[in-house]
């Protein structure tokens, strides 16, 4: 038997393009549509910082995408939740469609991760603690959705006005004690206006009220446990032994002998290999660098294993919407530092998780996609040959 020719390539093609035209010509005979569906039961555990809050952020979309949810709070807040527990009764929210489990994360929140019937999993917390839970989610390849921590910069350039752009660096740091995973903690000043605003920013924070927070006027609270205390002014002792300068303070309020309290504190002469630069201190710790150019800047701006948020202050707003397209990070606000909006999408990059919380994208972290496709013809599929026409 001789060889076969080989085909050209010119034939090759025309073979290809003859059989797709075949195909193409039979896609009238389908309908199809994407349908989504509740992924089942949702694992949920929230942060320390906004107990409730972020319980509902997991919680609410869950129950409305039809899932059923269980979650697990922190440990050293949960009363909120329990709280939480006792609405769904009162309003008569079904047995077994929310379901709150205190305790320990390795004794109560571990098991979800890696529990068959749990079918999604959604975590607000650190960064450690999310690997953790990634790790034990992959034996099942389990989704799941994480907003951990971060090292936030804030972008302040020479036009701004001073005393409007200094209120949001203290407050986009010191907002909630400093236990907020989206805090500006890494203040970027252009470097023609630092003495000025430095002097300024220590002025102010020197005004903040720190007290019980039932206290009239109280801006600024104790941090949640003793264990984070003692982190945090570890975290300062160490920026001083490496070299930085604690502007103010960085101890105990004088007037406050017991409680968890720590002054607002602002350390300058900070290089990008220190720790307090590089980590995430979860309290009322501001660090600050300079910069000369917006390229600098930026540079600065994205040293960062984090990715979460990111804010800039200008009056030019060309050079902002660069600014916040240039900073690798989930959320970034102009002109401001921290409102967060139920509309909007919250989650971070890099170290910082994935997944997004809020708004459609919050709902969607509770649905599956499925392809339905439905031969509609009442012909023959007509592929093969059929045995009847041999």
């Amino acid at each position: 038997m001789p060889p076969l020719e080989p085909l050209s390539r010119e034939e090759r093609s025309t073979r290809f393009e003859r059989r797709v035209a075949d195909f193409l010509g039979k896609m009238e005979d389908f309908d199809h549509k994407g349908a989504e569906f509740e992924r089942g039961r949702g694992g949920s555990e929230g942060g320390r910082n906004y107990p409730l809050l972020m319980a509902t952020w997991k919680v609410a979309p869950a129950l409305a995408a039809g899932c059923t949810a269980v979650l697990k709070p922190s440990e050293l807040a949960s009363v909120t939740c329990l709280e939480l527990a006792e609405v769904c009764k009162e309003v008569e929210l079904p047995p077994g469609v929310l379901n709150i489990i205190t305790g320990l994360g390795s004794e109560a929140g571990a098991p979800l991760s890696s529990h068959p019937l749990v079918d999604k999993i959604a975590f607000t917390g650190s960064t450690e603690t999310g690997r953790k839970i990634m790790t034990a989610a992959a034996q099942l390849t389990k989704p799941v959705s994480l907003e951990l921590g971060g090292k936030s910069p804030l972008l302040v350039f020479e036009d701004v006005d001073i005393e409007k752009a200094v209120e949001w660096a203290i407050f986009g740091c010191f907002w909630t004690n400093g236990q907020i995973c989206s805090a500006t903690s890494r203040l970027l000043l252009q470097e023609s206006i630092a003495v000025e605003f430095l002097d300024r920013l220590v002025a102010w924070v020197k005004n903040i009220k720190v007290s019980d927070p039932l206290e009239e006027g109280c801006r600024l609270g104790p941090v949640v446990s003793e264990g984070q205390y003692e982190k945090i002014k570890k975290f300062i002792s160490t920026a001083r032994s490496e070299g930085a300068t604690i502007l103010f303070g960085g101890s105990r309020p004088k007037h406050l002998e017991k409680g968890y309290f720590i002054e607002p504190t602002v350390i300058r002469d900070v290089n990008t290999s220190m720790q307090i630069w590089r980590e995430e201190v979860f309290g009322p710790v501001l660090c600050v660098k300079t910069f000369r150019t917006e390229e600098e800047a930026i540079e600065l701006a994205n040293d960062s294993q984090y990715g979460l948020a990111g804010a800039v202050i200008s009056k030019d707003l060309e050079r902002c919407n660069r600014i916040a397209e240039a900073i690798q990070a989930g959320i970034i606000w102009i002109n401001c530092s921290q409102p967060t909006f139920c509309q909007a999408p919250w989650g971070g990059t890099k170290r910082s998780g994935f997944g997004r919380d809020l708004g459609e994208w919050g709902f969607d972290n509770y649905l599956s996609v499925k392809q339905v496709t439905q031969y509609v013809s009442e012909d023959q599929w007509g592929w093969y040959s059929s045995p009847s026409k041999l």
